[in-house]
């Protein structure tokens, strides 16, 4: 009886574990910039299929649900990654689902190039150089790095990042173990303070003024 009262313990504080680490990371390197435009980007995962996957079919819901009430007409969609097989390009495959399947009809922008999430990025900021508010859609860890990748990138672009709606306590509960011993080695490559929580900006809520992005890292890319 101890001993299986131990293991149920163990098994649920790996789940709180996996929980919180996916938590802390969808409010890093995120602020609370204002305006009336958005760009909320839904990065693709590899997708041999001719159809969207299920993890790619999660990311464009998430991504969709980001969208702020209302904000339909003033956001732009954009959908990004490249050929993994000789089928179509995840960008291609997850807006062909955004479309047939999710009805959506708003703005909606490809970037079908990319191979890796560096590029994803590289690609995708001559579509979000006017906006106000940047949206960056993936499993928390992914985002989280490609949200390192634009600090990087264009520090001033990151000044204007903003949570996506990519994590909700209980979602892919399941998983969210593996999901967060599978995001601390591919966040590796990241240093503390891409790691830290926006605390900042939880406090920006409350006041209503305006953060600022930390300085962009020198340290090389793990790509």
């Amino acid at each position: 009886m101890r001993r299986r009262t131990g293991l149920a313990i163990a098994g649920a504080a790996a789940v709180a574990w996996g929980e919180w680490l996916n938590w802390r990371w969808s409010r890093a390197l995120v602020g609370n910039s204002g305006g009336a435009t958005e760009a909320v980007i839904v990065l693709g995962y590899r997708n041999p299929q001719a159809t969207a996957n299920l993890i790619n079919r999660w990311r464009v819901r998430a991504g969709i649900r980001s969208i702020g009430t209302g904000g339909e007409r003033g956001t732009r969609l954009i959908f990004s990654g490249g050929a993994t097989s000789n089928v179509a390009a995840e960008a291609q495959l997850m807006a062909d689902y955004a479309k047939s399947v999710l009805k959506f009809d708003g703005t909606l922008l490809l970037e079908d190039q990319s191979a890796t999430t560096w590029e994803n990025i590289t690609n995708v900021i001559p579509l979000i150089e006017d906006v106000d508010r940047i949206k960056i859609a993936s499993q928390p860890a992914h985002a989280l790095k490609a949200r390192a990748y634009l600090r990087r990138q264009r520090p001033d672009l990151a000044e204007r990042l903003v949570r996506a709606d990519d994590y909700r306590p209980g979602e892919w509960i399941v998983v969210k173990l593996p999901l967060a011993v599978y995001g601390l080695w591919t966040l590796r490559g990241l240093d503390a303070e891409e790691r830290k929580v926006s605390l900042q900006a939880g406090r920006r809520d409350q006041r209503g003024g305006r953060t600022r992005a930390p300085r962009p890292s020198i340290r090389h890319l793990l790509r």
